[in-house]
Parts: structure tokens; C-alpha cells; sequence
């Protein structure tokens, strides 16, 4: 019988896309909905309702794998103090669900595996390298993420080997970053946000699930990795590289930060600011990048 895969957030950009490397890899997944769907031959869906503290704990009970991706969107509205408090708990409710779950029946996962983010550095913009030894930083993104991965800690201590992927932006055809980005430069509308000297840390779709695949199958992979390509693409070299594939150079004058500032509030930091980061750890395991280049990697995310 096929090891089986559950996963929380399971019908976002990454968990569709993971869920068909996951069929195409020979596992079964089941997906935690908060709505009622209906099975498919490749996917079984269970029940969960975060705000009523529910979950099928069938769902839990028949995994040989957890991967938590669930979360709410770190820049779809504007980061009130009740956003906030959403952003935080859409992403530590789940594993506490999970883990009720899994010690009051006992319960041994292969791995639990959770996303992170390379938000856990902070809103800072530096050409210092970050690896997954360097301190989380004090806003609210490094310790939103720090948080986040404390509470894998709890999973962990009940003797099932976690893994937490540290992801930078992903690009994907017409989803994810790229959905957001596209329709202003498609109609040639592309400007540099800030100086444009934030680096943008990145990774293609297809290398992420490629990254939580590994993280099944190498039963030596635990702890924190980072899941991006380690590169000098800024937002300025980002935007031109995109608006030259649609045709044009950029014309329009670098959008002020302090008009983002205004537009976005304190989440214009997330879109200001921005670091390298260092892959070599996971690389060190085994992983290939299939996706370096900038340019290539758009041009087939728009193809």
C-alpha cells in the first residue's frame, strides 16, 4: 500500500502543485479542507475548522507524512494588529491541532514537515549572506517565522523527525508572485519599487516540491533549510529582467518608498527590504536546482 502524504493547505499555489509530484512520486495524499469536496481517485479530503479548534483526526491517524503549508497571505492586506494576529495563528493553529492529535493517540510520523520562510531574517536589506545558522531577526516577520517554527518543536519533541523549509518568493506559471506581478508589466506599466536594491531571494515551483520530495525521502534531513537560489537578483534587476521579456525597458521612475509606505503601511517592508540567502545546505544533501537563471525560469513561468 502507498505511503500517504496529508497535507494542510493543500489546495493553495504550492499544495495543488505538490500534491501532483506527491501522485506522480507513488504516494497517496489526503488534503485537510475547510470545506465539504469530494474524493478523487488520487486525493481523500477530511474536515478541519481552525476557528472551532476541529480536525479529523482520521486524517492525522492514517499519515505516514504531514507537510504544513497552510497560512494566510503575508502581503494580501494591509498588516492591521487583527492581520497580524491571523497571520500568526493561521499558521501555528494547525501544527497544535496536529499535535493534540498525535499525542493523545500516540501517534509516530515518518516526518512532520512545515514551511518557514526566509522572512525569519527580517525586512533588512545587506549584502551578508544569510545561512540557517543566522539569528532570527525582531520584526514582525522574523518573529512571526521564529514562532512559527518553535511550534514544530513540540512535534519534534515527541520523537518524529521535523523539517522546515525556509522559502523565498516562488515563481510559478501565472500563480503565486508572478500572478501579482504580471498585469502591470504585461501592459507596460513595470517599475522598480523603493531603490530597488532589495534582493529577492526566489526559487521556481517545481524545485520547491522538488525540496519537500527530498524531505520525504532522506530520512537525514531535519532542522531548518533554506529553500531558494542564492544569487545577487534584486527588485531593480528583477523588474527589468521582466519587463525586457514583455518587450520594453522600464520607463516609469522607481515607485518612492515612502509612497509605498503609505499605500501599504508597515507591509511595505516585506516588498522594501530583502536579503540574500545561502542553499548550499540543502544542496549539501543532494538537491540540484533544475532553475538558476532569472531569465530562463520567467521565460518558462510565462510560456
Amino acid at each position: 500500500m502507498a505511503q500517504n502524504v496529508l497535507l494542510t493547505g493543500g489546495s493553495g499555489f504550492i499544495g495543488k502543485h505538490l500534491t501532483d509530484v506527491l501522485i506522480e512520486a507513488g504516494y497517496s495524499v489526503s488534503v485537510l479542507s475547510r470545506s465539504d469536496k469530494k474524493d478523487t481517485p488520487s486525493i481523500q479530503y477530511y474536515k478541519w475548522n481552525l476557528k472551532q479548534n476541529y480536525i479529523d483526526e482520521n486524517a492525522v491517524l492514517k499519515a505516514d507524512y504531514i507537510i504544513h503549508l497552510a497560512g494566510e497571505g503575508i502581503v494580501e492586506k494591509r498588516w492591521t494588529k487583527r492581520r497580524k494576529k491571523a497571520i500568526l495563528e493561521s499558521r501555528t493553529k494547525p501544527i497544535d491541532l496536529i499535535f493534540s492529535v498525535l499525542e493523545k493517540n500516540n501517534k509516530k510520523l515518518e516526518a512532520f514537515i512545515s514551511a518557514s520562510a526566509v522572512g525569519i531574517y527580517g525586512a533588512i536589506t545587506r549584502s551578508t549572506i544569510c545561512t540557517e545558522e543566522t539569528p532570527p531577526a525582531n520584526d514582525f516577520l522574523g518573529e512571526t517565522c521564529q514562532i512559527w517554527e518553535n511550534e514544530v518543536t513540540k512535534i519534534e519533541n515527541l520523537g518524529i523527525r521535523t523539517v522546515k523549509v525556509r522559502t523565498g518568493i516562488v515563481l510559478g506559471k501565472d500563480e503565486g508572485f508572478l500572478k501579482k506581478m504580471t498585469p502591470s508589466f504585461k501592459a507596460g506599466f513595470g517599475a522598480v519599487l523603493g531603490t530597488g536594491k532589495q534582493y529577492l531571494p526566489w526559487i521556481h515551483i517545481e524545485d520547491l516540491c522538488g525540496i519537500y520530495l527530498l524531505a520525504i525521502t532522506n530520512d537525514e534531513i531535519s532542522g531548518s533549510y533554506n529553500a531558494c537560489i542564492t544569487d545577487n537578483t534584486t527588485n531593480a534587476g528583477f523588474s527589468k529582467t521582466l519587463a525586457n521579456l514583455f518587450g520594453y525597458t522600464i520607463w516609469l521612475p522607481k515607485i518612492p518608498a515612502f509612497l509605498l509606505k503609505i499605500a501599504l503601511g508597515e507591509m511595505s517592508e516585506a516588498v522594501l527590504k530583502g536579503q540574500r540567502v545561502s542553499s548550499e545546505k540543502i544542496q549539501k544533501k543532494g538537491f540540484e536546482f533544475q532553475f538558476t537563471d532569472l531569465e530562463r525560469t520567467l521565460v518558462h513561468c510565462l510560456n
